[in-house]
């Protein structure tokens, strides 16, 4: 029976019927991408500029992308690889999907892809991640163009101001997943997100120094100093 749906959730037409959502993310992909180059001049962003932000997202990228690579290998192995595939592309956030499907199976009774899993279970999984997503894009598409009244009144139309509120966001954002990753590991007997955390530290402190006698170095810092957190979390493991 579980062989019976992973055949029909793997099959070409579950991949052709998520086919259009994969083509619009990366349709939209490309359109923020050329907005954002064209935008760059309100905030006095020179294209030189502009080409290093790109480059250093593009490199930071990598590290949080491989996590959700390994998340979804998983949740391919408990529900086919399209359905897979089209949830991490328009979410992104592995885990909450991962959790969507264990619930939805978890409601019905059964363990995610365990023994007696069969299509009835794996399209309410597709019903429940797809119901938990469509909150946010709801939410995104009717309320994206009220920030930036919100962001007017708080910048007051000063680009220096606003640049500095988005640099404080994102060492906020930063310092908050940090000590989150800290926070997991005390207490508890897997210390793997404390070591992740503290090496991936280190790395970026010692990449910082490299950086000034290799300034090209700046832009793949973070992505660099990700990566080593985890793959010395894994050999830690």
């Amino acid at each position: 029976m579980k062989q019976e749906y992973l055949t029909i959730a793997n099959s070409w037409i579950m991949w052709l019927a998520v086919s259009p959502v994969l083509l619009v993310s990366l349709y939209q992909a490309y359109v923020f991408s050329k907005k954002a180059r064209k935008a760059g001049h309100l905030v006095d962003l020179s294209k030189e500029e502009a080409n290093k932000a790109f480059r250093v997202g593009m490199t930071s990228a990598i590290g949080p992308a491989l996590g959700v690579f390994v998340v979804m290998l998983g949740l391919m192995a408990a529900i086919g690889g399209p359905i897979s595939w089209q949830r991490l592309a328009i979410i992104g956030a592995a885990p909450t999907e991962l959790a969507a499907a264990t619930q939805a199976a978890t409601a019905m009774d059964i363990t995610l892809g365990g023994e007696g899993y069969n299509l009835v279970h794996f399209s309410n999984a597709a019903w429940v991640m797809a119901l938990n997503g469509g909150a946010w894009l709801l939410f995104t598409g009717l309320f994206t163009d009220k920030l930036q009244v919100a962001t007017d009144k708080v910048a007051r139309g000063n680009s220096k101001t606003l640049g500095l509120i988005s640099a404080g966001a994102i060492c906020g954002s930063f310092a908050y997943l940090f000590l989150n990753e800290i926070k997991k590991g005390i207490g508890a007997e897997n210390k793997s997100a404390i070591i992740a955390a503290l090496s991936a530290l280190v790395a970026m402190m010692i990449l910082e120094r490299l950086a000034k006698q290799f300034p090209k170095l700046t832009e793949y810092n973070l992505g660099i100093a990700m990566l080593i957190g985890m793959f010395s979390a894994v050999l830690f493991k």
